[in-house]
């Protein structure tokens, strides 16, 4: 991989990391055109993602303080409660990824899994979007979220590890089906993945494999920053507007690149 492959991707990792559109799926596209070949480890994959999550925790800094300020007060209020709520839904990856983590790395060499998986996606989003209108009850659950509706979307993160699956658009529309409000998942789907994504990141570190990877420091340099900085915009721009926007236009965007991807793959 080449460093302006890797800028190209990076900007392509942050722009669409926050929008329900599989960031993982469109990796795996851009680096079909760019005649990338697949490496046989998701270092730069990771990589990526973890400038994303770097973002993330820039744009959330104030949120994150105050969870942690009241979560190691050691006793149980609302911030304890929505940091071991996030610690539920985490169970369901942690299991992927100790289980069946080179099932997942060789998903990442098939477009025709990226395809389909960009179809469920907008089947999912435009259910969901059905679903959140029809619910409008409140949710008496503290915070916003109950423990199992955590562990539901948990689930739906776990399933997001195939690439073409959005991580956003699956736990977002998951916590919707569920009946959690669509203000509160958003904020809870981009909270609940920093720890699983910054911890692959030190695994990999630590486990030798960011050495012992095919791919350069240059590009994996390169990726990072621009996933960091175009991730910082889209953060700050475009959570406003899953926030806001029908998530049938995202399904709409991801049925037709789906099917491009299948009919061209």
């Amino acid at each position: 991989m080449e460093w302006f492959e890797a800028l190209i991707l990076g900007l392509l990792q942050g722009l669409t990391e926050f929008l329900p559109v599989s960031s993982s799926g469109h990796l795996t596209i851009g680096r079909e055109l760019l005649g990338v070949e697949a490496s046989g480890d998701l270092v730069f994959e990771v990589t990526v993602h973890a400038a994303t999550v770097l973002s993330t925790i820039v744009v959330f800094r104030k949120e994150i303080w105050k969870l942690l300020r009241g979560f190691f007060r050691f006793r149980m209020n609302d911030e304890t409660d929505y940091v071991l709520k996030i610690l539920v839904s985490m169970i369901p990856v942690f299991v992927v990824g100790m289980f069946f983590k080179d099932q997942v790395e060789a998903l990442f060499a098939s477009m025709m899994v990226v395809g389909f998986a960009l179809i469920a996606t907008a089947l999912l989003l435009f259910f969901s979007d059905i679903a959140s209108r029809k619910a409008q009850e409140e949710n008496s659950a503290r915070n916003g979220i109950n423990w199992w509706q955590a562990f539901a979307v948990g689930i739906g993160q776990a399933l997001a590890v195939i690439p073409g699956l959005s991580r956003s658009g699956t736990t977002i529309s998951t916590g919707l089906i569920c009946g959690v409000k669509r203000e509160v998942m958003a904020q809870f789907s981009f909270l609940m993945v920093l720890i699983p994504i910054l911890g692959e990141s030190l695994l990999d570190v630590v486990g030798g494999e960011m050495a012992a990877s095919s791919i350069g420091m240059l590009p994996l340099a390169v990726g990072f920053l621009a996933a960091f900085f175009s991730g910082l915009f889209a953060c700050r721009v475009m959570i406003a507007l899953v926030r806001r926007a029908r998530l049938s236009w995202f399904a709409l965007y991801c049925a037709i690149v789906g099917i491009l991807v299948l009919i061209f793959a």
